[in-house]
């Protein structure tokens, strides 16, 4: 049985595959999923779990270069923003609107599904170079 990170076997397989500029998406629960893009979905209740929950634990085994948020977040989830903004540290951001990160997600290696209700809760998460 595996002893530290993450337990998810779908997150923890993804992960293991990722390579520098590969991306992953993590999202609220209402966030649509291309059919050609995997969707991993954690999901449990409305709420559970969380967005942040999420991505601070997939932050912790991903080394990202890159995040790409819906421009609508500033004004619709400031506090998710500040949220993300504190887990991510010093990362580029790339401000879309919502219906160009909904499009982005069919070159996503996967789209993880939350109970996040809050909205614009999602996040492209691309991947950096670990050496």
């Amino acid at each position: 049985m595996k002893k530290n990170g993450i337990l998810n076997s779908d997150i923890s397989r993804i992960l293991s595959y990722m390579r520098h500029t590969d991306t992953l998406c993590i999202g609220d629960c209402g966030l649509p999923c291309p059919d050609e893009t995997e969707l991993i979905d954690i999901s449990l209740k409305l709420g559970t779990p969380s967005f942040l929950d999420v991505l601070k634990v997939v932050l912790s085994d991903m080394k990202i270069e890159k995040i790409t948020l819906a421009e609508e977040i500033k004004e619709k989830n400031p506090s998710v923003l500040k949220g993300i903004l504190e887990a991510a540290g010093n990362v580029k951001i790339d401000f879309v609107p919502h219906e160009d990160l909904k499009h982005e997600l069919k070159g996503c290696k996967a789209v993880i599904r939350t109970g996040e209700t809050t909205p614009y809760a999602n996040i492209i998460l691309q991947s950096a170079c670990i050496f």
